[in-house]
């Protein structure tokens, strides 16, 4: 399955800052999210399928990702 990114709108982190952290977050056809970096918007962009997105979105909410003083 092709995912297209053309059309995606945008939406940037309320976490974001204007020179670092800069996160994007697009919803997708077929239930997809779009992930990427908005200093670089033609760079990569992470792709979850529906599940895996609701997974990593526990996981940040469950703070499974920060960094260790």
């Amino acid at each position: 399955m092709t995912i297209g990114l053309d059309n995606a709108q945008w939406l940037k982190s309320s976490r974001s800052t204007s020179a670092h952290e800069c996160v994007e977050v697009a919803w997708l056809e077929a239930g997809h999210v779009g992930v990427r970096d908005s200093k670089n918007p033609t760079g990569p962009t992470l792709i979850f399928a529906p599940g895996q997105w609701d997974v990593f979105a526990s996981g940040i909410r469950d703070g499974k990702f920060d960094r260790s003083a």
